[in-house]
């Protein structure tokens, strides 16, 4: 038997499959938010007062600038720079024709006032000359003697010889070159003594630096190294010619292969900035401030917050603040020139203030 055909199912479907065409379009029309996307950094405690940053140059502990005694033509100077020399190796000589004539000129002199003295003290017992005379031939003897130990003692130094073990430095002439008497020849650097960095501050931050205080070095020629060391010499008077206090830092032992003359950027930390009394923060979380002031997006859950704080100073690449912010805050540096206060934040991976 044949049932009648309905056609209500059918319209049932398409009137179903119409209303969730329906909804799924409105859906459609609905703006996606995206959140914005920021970085964040810990404010972080550190010194009270900026450290002072200054350059320098790398030399060695114990360096010796060795000259002649006496001028003369330098007839042998058998170093040259980056040579290892040892304790009582013969490093240059000069021509010592005129100064053994000089030797033999005051011996000469020494034997005949030795004579004259003999005679004089045989005339003086034959009452043929008087004590006074006697007494001047004495002296004369005294002197000759003075000027034969003298000339004897520049012979001596006519040869330069290495007073340690130790480095050539720097070479200052060269053979068959005349020179005058105490002009740097050679300087040597001493083996195993260790290396300090010369420089020079001014007069308002000298007053700030005490023996002891603590430094960083990094050197050009060794990039991403940092070296450690302490304030061994403070100048208690400016140099004349640049007003520049000069200053001297001892290194710690290190393994990394130095060379005198490296230039050195040195950060030093004085005493009196203690540790703990100010709060650093990215130079690029500052939003806005008029120099004594500033803005900054704190993060709060998932939102950033602007709060306001105070400037101390600048120090490198982050800022010290007065107040505001605590120490382990996170304040939002990437992305923060962008925020509305309250707004609503993604964050990306997050960062340390940095002081260096």
């Amino acid at each position: 038997m044949l049932r009648p055909f309905s056609v209500l199912p059918p319209l049932l479907l398409s009137a179903t499959l119409l209303a969730l065409a329906g909804c799924n379009s409105g859906a459609s029309d609905q703006p996606v938010v995206e959140l914005a996307r920021v970085r964040t950094a810990a404010a972080v405690a550190g010194p009270a007062a900026p450290s002072i940053r200054t350059n320098g140059l790398l030399a060695n502990e114990d360096e010796i600038r060795l000259s002649f005694k006496v001028g003369g033509v330098i007839r042998r100077l058998s170093v040259t720079e980056g040579d290892q020399v040892r304790k009582g190796q013969k490093l240059a000589e000069i021509e010592q024709t005129e100064i053994d004539a000089q030797v033999e000129q005051a011996a000469q002199a020494h034997e005949k006032a030795r004579r004259d003295l003999e005679r004089g003290e045989r005339l003086y017992a034959d009452k043929v000359i008087s004590l006074e005379q006697l007494q001047d031939l004495r002296t004369q003897l005294a002197v000759n003697e003075a000027a034969l130990n003298s000339a004897k003692f520049n012979w001596s130094y006519a040869a330069i010889v290495a007073p340690h073990d130790g480095t050539v430095l720097r070479r200052l002439a060269e053979e068959r070159e005349l020179v005058q008497a105490g002009n740097p020849i050679l300087v040597l650097g001493a083996k195993d003594k260790g290396f300090i960095v010369r420089t020079g501050l001014a007069d308002r931050e000298i007053v700030q630096v005490k023996l002891g205080d603590e430094a960083q070095i990094r050197l050009d020629a060794l990039p991403g190294k940092t070296l450690t060391g302490k304030v061994t010499e403070v100048s208690g008077a400016s140099d004349a010619s640049s007003g520049m206090f000069g200053i001297e830092v001892s290194l710690d032992p290190t393994d990394l292969p130095l060379k005198s003359g490296l230039v050195a950027k040195l950060t030093i930390i004085p005493s009196t900035a203690k540790a703990g009394e100010r709060i650093y923060v990215p130079i690029g979380a500052i939003v806005e401030g008029d120099g004594r002031t500033a803005r900054v997006f704190v993060l709060d859950q998932k939102h950033a917050r602007q709060r306001e704080v105070g400037v101390a100073f600048i120090e490198g690449e982050t800022v010290a603040l007065n107040t505001g912010l605590q120490a382990g805050e996170q304040v939002i540096t990437d992305g923060a020139q962008y925020l509305e206060d309250g707004e609503e934040v993604t964050i990306a991976e997050p960062m340390t203030a940095n002081r260096e």
